[in-house]
């Protein structure tokens, strides 16, 4: 399964610091328990690329194409 395609799975995500001082990025779903924990650098850094990926899905929302972004995402 590849980022563009659709899927029927569904999850839920939680996102907050821990006590250790990481970001916990958190997934639980049927048969899926994954917490990803980052540094706060990593953090920001996947939070840019969330930024770009939603600029971009408005461009494609508007007809026009966008370019793929960092590490092919």
């Amino acid at each position: 399964m590849g980022i563009d395609s659709e899927s029927d799975i569904s999850a839920n995500l939680q996102i907050g610091p821990t006590s250790l001082g990481m970001v916990r990025i958190y997934v639980e779903g049927t048969g899926i328990d994954l917490p990803m924990d980052f540094d706060p650098e990593e953090a920001e850094e996947i939070a840019e690329e969330i930024r770009a990926a939603a600029q971009q899905a408005r461009v494609i929302a508007k007809g026009g194409s966008a370019k793929k972004g960092p590490k092919g995402r």
